[in-house]
């Protein structure tokens, strides 16, 4: 049995990033609505926080939905 290290250090690599990527992204938009609410408490428009915030889920979304794609799909 032959073990490529290479391509586990590679498959590990990804995954951290893009893990971390999501937390990011993810963060940014609970920030986002954050920000709405002190806008609304202060009687200020919070359109462009509200915007980034969905903008940031929806990334997220997407990135869950292709690695769904990528786990289902035949090769």
């Amino acid at each position: 049995m032959n073990i490529d290290w290479a391509a586990i250090g590679s498959v590990f690599g990804v995954s951290l990033v893009v893990t971390v990527g999501m937390v990011a992204l993810f963060t940014l938009g609970i920030k986002g609505l954050s920000a709405r609410e002190r806008a609304v408490a202060q009687g200020n428009s919070a359109a462009v926080a509200v915007t980034a915030a969905y903008l940031c889920f929806a990334a997220c979304a997407v990135a869950v939905a292709y690695g769904i794609h990528l786990i289902v799909a035949k090769p």
